[in-house]
């Protein structure tokens, strides 16, 4: 099994990379071997696993501005199991030139079709914006998940996502599956009960079962560089990104 991910959505602040680095372990502690792939300038991703993007000398932006070796850009982290290809603010450049090259949507599917298969997923963190980087994520995806809030701006930028969806599978991949998950939820909020009922009614099958909880340890830690499954392994966090790893294999399979 080689099985490509996308984690996006337009909207910032809905746990796109702790939803990345959080997954990416609770897989890793299930055996699976893991690469993550930074995709925002940013590099939020590459923090949490414990890199710093200013001492790096090669990133995914070597990949695209350079055609550096791809096996010069891969680090193994400090974790099991778990590779990454990380970011640096170079991304930005790569953002702004991608669209220049003929069939550029297909970019990042070329250059990561020979590594991919070295792995049983590979998760790719998305920048918070629908632009080419974020076009070739989702061309390279088997899946997108698309977490969210249970909240009203939120639930509404869905609606951007599925434009885009459907934009990616008329032009570049028709096979590109999606799943919403819910994220940063409160139980005792009835707005978040409402809107998450709403969610179901209206996606269906294309909900994960699994709500990840708002948890102060989660917030910690990728800001300590450590997956939640590694620094509070007893954590409700950890518990609920360890039951959507168990879902998401499921569905894969």
């Amino acid at each position: 099994m080689s099985y490509t991910i996308a984690i996006a959505n337009e909207k910032g602040g809905v746990a796109k990379t702790t939803t990345v680095l959080s997954l990416g372990a609770a897989l890793a502690e299930m055996g699976k071997k893991i690469l993550l792939v930074d995709l925002d300038p940013q590099a939020n991703l590459t923090l949490a696993i414990g890199f710093e993007p200013s001492k790096l000398q090669h990133t995914v932006a070597s990949l695209f501005l350079e055609s550096i070796p791809i096996e010069q850009v891969r680090l193994s982290s400090h974790y099991a199991g778990i590779d990454i290809l990380p970011a640096n603010l170079r991304l930005e450049r790569v953002e702004q030139t991608l669209p220049v090259y003929l069939e550029y949507p297909s970019r990042l599917k070329n250059l990561l079709q020979e590594i991919i298969q070295k792995y049983d997923l590979t998760l790719l963190d998305c920048p918070p914006s629908l632009g080419p980087i974020t076009i070739n994520a989702l061309t390279a995806a088997n899946l997108l998940i698309i977490p969210t809030q249970a909240e009203y701006f939120s639930a509404y930028a869905l609606r951007d996502m599925m434009t885009i969806i459907r934009q990616v599978r008329a032009e570049d991949n028709p096979n590109l599956a999606y799943r919403i998950l819910i994220t940063m939820f409160d139980q005792r909020n009835r707005t978040h009960r409402d809107i998450r009922d709403q969610l179901e009614r209206t996606f269906g099958e294309g909900l994960f079962k699994t709500i990840i909880e708002i948890d102060t340890k989660l917030r910690e830690s990728p800001i300590l560089g450590i997956p939640i499954t590694e620094y509070k392994p007893s954590s409700r966090g950890a518990q609920q990104y360890r039951h959507l790893a168990e879902e998401l294999i499921e569905y894969v399979q």
